[in-house]
C-alpha cells in the first residue's frame, strides 16, 4: 500500500509508524482518563505521574475537572516513542462485493426462487435495539432500506432482550436461512458469553450447519465473530445491504438453498 506524504515531504515509513501531532513521527498523543482521587494540587500531580507510568514523555495537563465524590477527570498531552509496523497488519474482513437493493432481490429470486427467511434479535439482557432495527426495520439506516422492505426477504425482527432459547426455537419453527444477532451491551464481556452460548445451543440442536449465523455491534468485528463460531461479524455503520450482500452469496456458495 502506497501512501503519499504531505506536499514536498517524504512519505512516512509504514514499517515504523508513530502517532502524529505537529510534525511527522513526533509521537504526540492526547489521552483522557479518570482517577478516583479528590480534585486539587495532588490530583494534578497524580495525573502527570499516571501519564508517565503509562510510558508518555513530558506529559502536560491540558484539562482537569472535578467530577465530585472524590473523582477527577484529566486530558493530557504526551509523547510516546512506541511505533508499529503497519505493513505487518492483516485484519480479517468480510469479503463480499456490495450489491444494490434491486440487484439483491433479483439475485435471491434467480438463485433461490423463494424468499429467504431472516431472523434478527438483540439477545440476552441487551435492551438496545437500535442496531438490529437499522438492519431489519423497513426504514433502515442512513437512506438504506432495512430487510423488511425487501420483497425477496421474509424478515422477522424479534426485538430486544430475546433469550437465546427463544431465538433458536423461532429459527427452527420458521426454518430460518439466516440469524442476525446484535450485541450492544458489552460490560465485562457479557456479549462474548452470550454469543458463545448461542452457538453452543445451535450445535447441540444440530442446527448450526443449516443456516448462517451473523453477529454485529460496536465491539464486534469479523475476526472476533469467527473466533466465537459465527459465519461473519459486522461493526458500526453497517447497513442492510452490507449484510445481505454477504449472506445471499454465502448461502449460494454453501448450497444452503
Amino acid at each position: 500500500m502506497a501512501i503519499k506524504g504531505r506536499e514536498g515531504a517524504e512519505p512516512p515509513d509504514l514499517t515504523e509508524v508513530r502517532p502524529y501531532g505537529d510534525t511527522l513521527d513526533d509521537g504526540q498523543v492526547q489521552l483522557s482518563f479518570t482517577l478516583p482521587v479528590p480534585y486539587g494540587p495532588e490530583a494534578k500531580e497524580a495525573g502527570r505521574r499516571m501519564a508517565r507510568e503509562m510510558g508518555f514523555e513530558d506529559p502536560q495537563l491540558y484539562h482537569i475537572e472535578d467530577l465530585g465524590e472524590g473523582y477527577t477527570y484529566f486530558i493530557v498531552y504526551g509523547r510516546t516513542a512506541a511505533s508499529i509496523d503497519f505493513t505487518d497488519i492483516d485484519v480479517a474482513t468480510v469479503d463480499s462485493e456490495r450489491m444494490g437493493f434491486k440487484e439483491l432481490n433479483a439475485f435471491i429470486e434467480e438463485t433461490f426462487g423463494r424468499e429467504l427467511v431472516v431472523l434478527g434479535a438483540c439477545t440476552g439482557t441487551d435492551a438496545h435495539s437500535v442496531g438490529i432495527d437499522a438492519i431489519m426495520n423497513m426504514k433502515g439506516y442512513d437512506g438504506d432500506y432495512g430487510l423488511e422492505r425487501y420483497p425477496m426477504v421474509e424478515a422477522h425482527n424479534l426485538g430486544m432482550q430475546v433469550p437465546n432459547e427463544k431465538l433458536v426455537t423461532k429459527a427452527l419453527e420458521l426454518d430460518a436461512d439466516v440469524l442476525l444477532v446484535s450485541q450492544v451491551v458489552t460490560q465485562k464481556d457479557v456479549h462474548i458469553e452470550n454469543l458463545s452460548a448461542l452457538i453452543d445451543m445451535l450445535e447441540a440442536e444440530g442446527l448450526r450447519d443449516q443456516m448462517l449465523v451473523i453477529c454485529g455491534g460496536p465491539r464486534i468485528d469479523h475476526e472476533l465473530a469467527l473466533e466465537l463460531g459465527f459465519d461473519a461479524g459486522f461493526g458500526p455503520e453497517t447497513t442492510a445491504r452490507d449484510v445481505a450482500s454477504y449472506f445471499v452469496k454465502e448461502l449460494r456458495e454453501r448450497g444452503l438453498t
